[in-house]
């Protein structure tokens, strides 16, 4: 379908457009053509540095700012509603069951915040939604994550649920957790046991990764490392962690916005908890002379009645499989 926008066509324009050398017809194929305002402003003004500007070039470029901005919204608008209705958008093809499970998962999480994105930004925007409380949070399941006793590291080959003893434990979210958990485990040294994708520091028992991604839980995307410190230092975790992402975006990472995607790094035990938060000034002061603060969640293991949920099998060691991207 195609739609039509209509373009800036007052007489003011004519007038502010002549009275700069330029013909209406040219200005107005510009502006169709999606040419910024300022830029044509300045095409116009540089060359005409004597010309005083009128009241009707004044309304003139008012009228031109509000004309552009319903044709922006209303394609992007268009363009949203044309992505969710297409339901193998941008999906790889794949014989892998695996693979399509988890690609439409994403695909169609990925709709619904590029919808919800825009709509915010129609509405007059409004910023980051804060984090849902515990009385509002969704109610959950008494049942474990399906399909995770027993599984086995994709890459590793260690089982996902096991501690070794004299192991350690280390839980964090950086983003989008794909991405994360395989950063870690081609840590070298041999020093990381297993790693393993799920929702922490919520409030929801045993989310669904459709109930996470709604923002209804309370959870963040997160990884788990359990990791033998003979061979690796928390430290060098630690150290992936900050440089992995940006801890100052608040609630989520790139165009990934939403409290299921927000910073946070969660203690077991003191060491590890002076250890983030030395870390912690330490960015803090390194990034921008410390004018922008770092917005990562720090709480312990023990402020949650359960901090860590595994996520769906067919997300573990994702980036590992056949057909991932």
């Amino acid at each position: 379908m195609i739609v039509s926008h209509p373009c800036p066509s007052h007489t003011t324009g004519t007038q502010s457009a002549s009275h700069f050398g330029l013909s209406h017809h040219s200005f107005r194929s510009l502006v169709c053509l999606g040419f910024d305002v300022k830029h044509l402003l300045l095409l116009l003004l540089v060359p005409h540095k004597k010309a005083k500007p009128t009241t009707a070039d004044t309304i003139f470029i008012l009228e031109l700012n509000e004309s552009i901005m319903k044709v922006l919204f209303s394609s992007l608008l268009m363009f949203a509603i044309a992505s969710s209705s297409t339901t193998r958008a941008f999906i790889a093809r794949s014989n892998n069951l695996t693979h399509k499970v988890a690609s439409a998962a994403q695909n169609s999480t990925t709709k619904r915040t590029m919808i919800a994105n825009i709509l915010d930004l129609l509405g007059g925007g409004g910023g980051d939604k804060p984090l849902i409380s515990k009385d509002d949070a969704l109610p959950g399941r008494a049942t474990k994550m399906a399909n995770i006793d027993g599984l086995r590291h994709a890459v590793l080959g260690n089982k996902l649920e096991e501690v070794p003893d004299g192991y350690k434990v280390a839980v964090f979210a950086n983003g989008c957790f794909w991405g994360s958990e395989k950063g870690i485990w081609r840590l070298p040294g041999n020093g990381i046991h297993s790693t393993a994708v799920g929702y922490c520091a919520g409030y929801t028992p045993n989310p669904t990764y459709e109930e996470a991604c709604s923002g209804r839980t309370g959870h963040t995307e997160g990884v788990r490392v359990v990791y033998d410190p003979s061979k690796i230092s928390f430290v060098d975790i630690m150290r992936w962690f900050w440089e992995a992402h940006d801890p100052c975006s608040g609630m989520g990472q790139g165009n990934d916005r939403g409290t299921q995607y927000r910073s946070g790094f969660y203690y077991f035990d003191d060491e590890q908890k002076q250890l983030i938060e030395s870390s912690k000034i330490a960015y803090e002061n390194a990034l921008n002379g410390g004018t922008k603060p770092i917005t990562t969640e720090i709480a312990s293991a023990n402020d949650y009645d359960q901090l860590w949920y595994f996520g769906e099998s067919y997300h573990q060691q994702y980036l590992a499989k056949p057909g991932a991207r």
